[in-house]
């Protein structure tokens, strides 16, 4: 099922755990509005692929991956994105800079998370590796 010109539902819901992972009704409409406002603006800016590392996860596929159970990835509102050539921080700058409506953007080590919900808090943070697990920051584009 296509979300965008570019996107599709299969992508969006992709694991490499082996576990099922498929979205209600509502929450494939939240990986539309997620490909719709984020990401396929973002591909079409950039002029070259953004590849999904994660999307939608169900509870098992969360748990598995060691995803908060508070996660927007459970919704269907979030997606782990690379894009070749760029580094996690470019693509997390490239993002801010456009002005999109996210709702969480957080520059990761190896990837960007990016999220589309209701709140549109453009919440930034960067997380950085530190005994015992991640630490997420406030950070400023």
């Amino acid at each position: 099922m296509q979300l965008s010109r570019n996107f599709t539902l299969e992508e969006l819901t992709a694991t490499g755990t082996g576990l099922p992972t498929v979205p209600s009704a509502d929450e494939q409409a939240c990986l539309r509005a997620l490909a719709q406002h984020i990401l396929q603006p973002l591909r079409d800016a950039l002029g070259k692929p953004v590849r999904v590392n994660s999307g939608f996860r169900s509870a098992k596929v969360n748990a598995a991956v060691g995803g908060a159970a508070s996660s927007q990835h459970r919704l269907g509102q979030a997606a782990d994105i690379v894009v070749a050539g760029m580094t996690p921080e470019a693509l997390a700058r490239q993002i801010f800079r456009m002005g999109l409506p996210f709702d969480q953007l957080i520059w990761e080590p190896t990837w960007v998370h990016v999220s589309y919900g209701p709140r549109h808090r453009r919440e930034t943070l960067k997380a950085t590796r530190a005994a015992g697990g991640m630490v997420y920051r406030g950070w400023k584009p």
